[in-house]
């Protein structure tokens, strides 16, 4: 189809994008993984795990945009049902990141992490939506919606890895120093029996 052969270089960085950066999400969730927090959960679900589906879903529309479609409208189902179902995993994540006691969710987050997501997936299905009679607009939203979601998913991956390095870690240095200098004061009893 020759409206989706235009498009193959774009996929092909897009798709390549977010496999890497959800590796790297892999690997900074590893190297903080030694330092986990009794709410840590809570937070995650609402967090970081939505990181890795924007990701995904950047990559699996990448992907699927790629195959030797026919015509536009299989596509356009497959990308459709994309953005229902992430619409309502949208729906899921703003109930999650309202719940969590973790952390206070301001604006930016509220933007990030709802907000935007919502609007991609949206941008999504109505792409879908509109493919049949407007098939170059239409590429033009999936390609909007997958390139937002590639961003927001990096946004929100910085988001986090700050918050850890810059609030949880500084804290829990915090902890230990105080534990240390605590101990350090404490009388010898060891003698003392």
């Amino acid at each position: 189809m020759h409206e989706l052969a235009e498009w193959d270089s774009f996929y092909v960085i897009v798709g390549a994008a977010a496999g890497a950066l959800i590796g790297l999400q892999f690997v900074v969730i590893t190297l903080i993984a030694d330092r986990p927090t009794v709410r840590g959960a809570e937070a995650s679900a609402a967090f970081g795990t939505p990181t890795i589906v924007h990701f995904s879903t950047a990559l699996l529309v990448s992907a699927l945009l790629r195959a030797p479609w026919p015509t536009i409208i299989p596509a356009a189902v497959v990308w459709g049902l994309v953005g229902v179902g992430g619409m309502a995993y949208g729906a899921i994540t703003a109930r999650r990141v309202r719940a969590q006691n973790t952390y206070r969710p301001q604006f930016e987050d509220w933007l990030c992490h709802v907000a935007l997501p919502l609007a991609a997936y949206a941008l999504l299905a109505a792409s879908a939506i509109a493919a049949p009679s407007h098939a170059r607009e239409a590429l033009f939203g999936v390609g909007a919606a997958v390139l937002l979601l590639l961003f927001i998913g990096i946004h929100n991956a910085w988001d986090s890895i700050a918050y850890h390095v810059y609030v949880s870690r500084a804290a829990s240095n915090t902890e230990q120093r105080q534990n240390r200098e605590n101990r350090a004061r404490a009388p010898d009893t060891k003698g003392d029996v």
